[in-house]
């Protein structure tokens, strides 16, 4: 038996120490090029991926995320940097791990399971559309622009610059390189061999264009990575401590960490169908993302959150066990420690191409395909979110997506429809009554039902009825009874009500059925 179980141990640390190295070889370049998207040398987001391996990944609520730097928070990394400057980026980071932590601890990694899809959805393909739109621009050896709008207008500038400007020469090297390894990635991930399908062609795509690029001696802009490692690191100072009290850097903070809240925790609910292992205590990874989060912004460094496209990786590649997101993590800082110079022969436009095509992939059709199932209302969130988040910031967007799904839940709470179909010839009204009937639709109610012609048989329908409170309940009672009084005959189609509330409504109405004549019985 124990022999056996050293055999099942073994297996079970060779695949984790493999998958380790595939999900290395994904993280590697994405640390860097996120790190570069959001405003900051790409060292800073080495040392978050580090972070994210060794530290989150030994105390995570889902053992096989990978957690590390994540495009979804570039594009407030880089406002928050350019409005603040970059010593501002460890408090605001360091904040939003602490209400991270605490809303871990209070039990509310749930409550972000909650968010509307629509919002998420929105919000994944705003940000897309923005690190397409900027990294398009870096490809080219271009600056980007402040904001998405300015970005996406100005691609055709760039490209008119790139061929035609005076410095063109080097403008178009920078192109060609980004254009090799966008070509290659794409080629590679459509045809690659089965034998090598764990290799990404993120890795492919960087590793050709830094070959071509360093074989030519090209002169073009290169990653930036430090001897020391330690150079990096920001420790936050007092001043800049006091300066969280600004509202706005208030602001960001809540932002960071309700954005990466949501992305870690749907990415771990993503994970727990990937694999038949034990699945995600989410108050407990909400607390592992926030510790991580307070640990990078106390190096100043950039936020993590759990990554669906490492965590997918990982459990593609086998991993059994949380170690294999560990040992990534410390195949990061080996590499930084013992070869840095491999790593500054990596040129930024290979970087800003593998960014350019993780952006496009944000938005995946697939998902509004999704929304559409579910009506036009999350068509019209989704639509409102993506757009609010392009031309105003993400924050904006989210809220404008958040506050349309309250609407149209407060909407579907408080609707009532009383549809009315009348038979002249015998009399009758059939009654429908759709939707909510609480007392704040009371006043509706009673100014349809009340205005009835006497002598006629009332038929009242609960069929699409959803919920019925207490006071619509009385109310109709009473009102049945004073039809009769006035000569209607009402029948209460309460069957489909009583088995669906499972509750005695028929005992309601008992007096009324009993004076019904025989031409009025239930249709």
């Amino acid at each position: 038996m124990a022999k056996l179980e050293k055999i099942k141990y073994q297996h079970s640390l060779s695949k984790d120490i493999v998958a380790s190295f595939v999900v290395f070889i994904v993280a590697l370049p994405l640390s860097m090029g996120i790190a570069i998207a959001s405003g900051v040398p790409a060292s800073r987001g080495l040392v978050t991926g580090i972070v994210g391996g060794i530290l989150v990944g030994a105390i995570s609520g889902s053992a096989l995320q990978v957690s590390g730097p994540a495009a979804g928070l570039a594009v407030i990394v880089v406002e928050l940097v350019r409005s603040n400057g970059v010593e501002m980026l460890g408090p605001v980071i360091l904040l939003a791990g602490l209400i991270q932590t605490l809303a871990g601890v209070f039990k509310f990694g749930k409550i972000f399971r909650a968010i509307s899809p629509a919002v998420i959805y929105g919000m994944l393909a705003g940000i897309g559309v923005l690190i397409f739109a900027s990294q398009f621009h870096v490809m080219l050896k271009q600056k980007p622009h402040e904001t998405g709008i300015e970005n996406l207008i100005t691609i055709p500038i760039s490209l008119f610059h790139t061929f035609f400007a005076a410095d063109s020469v080097n403008h178009l090297m920078a192109a060609a390189i980004g254009v090799i390894t966008l070509i290659v990635l794409l080629l590679w991930d459509k045809f690659k061999p089965r034998s090598l399908k764990l290799y990404p062609g993120g890795l492919i795509g960087v590793l050709t264009g830094t070959t071509i690029a360093n074989l030519l001696h090209l002169s073009i802009p290169y990653v930036d990575v430090p001897v020391n490692l330690l150079e990096v690191i920001q420790i936050p100072t007092t001043g800049s401590l006091i300066r969280l009290l600004n509202p706005s850097l208030l602001i960001s903070a809540l932002a960071i960490a309700f954005i990466a809240s949501a992305e870690s925790l749907l990415s771990a609910a993503a994970v727990d169908r990937l694999h038949q292992g034990s699945k995600t205590d989410f108050d407990r990874e909400l607390t592992a993302q926030g510790f991580g989060n307070i640990v990078c912004g106390a190096l100043g460094v950039l936020p993590m959150t759990g990554v669906i496209v490492r965590s997918s990786v990982n459990v593609k590649a086998g991993a059994t066990t949380r170690l294999s997101a560990i040992l990534h993590g410390v195949w990061i800082l080996l590499l930084v420690v013992l070869a840095p110079g491999l790593l500054r022969m990596i040129p930024m436009s290979s970087l800003s191409a593998i960014l350019v095509v993780t952006g496009y992939k944000l938005v995946e059709v697939e998902n509004i395909r999704k929304l559409k199932q579910y009506g036009r209302m999350p068509l019209v969130i989704f639509t409102a979110t993506f757009l609010g988040i392009i031309t105003t910031d993400l924050l904006k967007g989210v809220i404008i997506g958040i506050v349309l799904t309250i609407m149209t839940l407060i909407y579907k709470i408080s609707y009532l429809n009383l549809h009315l179909e009348k038979d002249e010839e015998n009399r009758r009204i059939h009654v429908y009554i759709e939707g909510t009937a609480t007392f704040i639709r009371l006043p509706k109610l009673a100014s349809v039902l009340e205005d009835m012609p006497p002598n006629t048989e009332l038929c009242v329908h609960f069929d699409k009825l959803l919920y019925i409170d207490h006071s619509c309940l009385d109310w109709l009672s009473m009102w049945a009874e004073q039809q009769q009084q006035r000569g209607n005959t009402v029948i209460m189609h309460w069957n489909n009500l009583e088995k669906r509330f499972r509750r005695p409504f028929r005992d309601l109405d008992i007096n009324i059925e009993n004076k019904q004549s025989k031409r009025s019985q239930p249709l």
